[in-house]
């Protein structure tokens, strides 16, 4: 699957600190769950990536 591939499957997204100071991003669909794990500065170049790619999408929007 790519990015431009859309698909029909609902997932729910949950973001937040564990007690182990990680940042989680946690998916889970379909009775599959993903906990992903991130150092505080890796969670941060993921949140300017997604901002980065909001922007993005926004100046195509217009």
């Amino acid at each position: 699957m790519s990015i431009n591939k859309e698909s029909d499957i609902e997932a729910n997204l949950q973001i937040g600190p564990t007690d182990k100071g990680m940042v989680r991003i946690y998916i889970e669909a379909k009775g599959i769950e993903i906990p992903m794990d991130f150092e505080p500065d890796e969670a941060e170049e993921i949140a300017d990536e997604i901002r980065a790619a909001a922007k993005a999408a926004g100046a195509m929007k217009r």
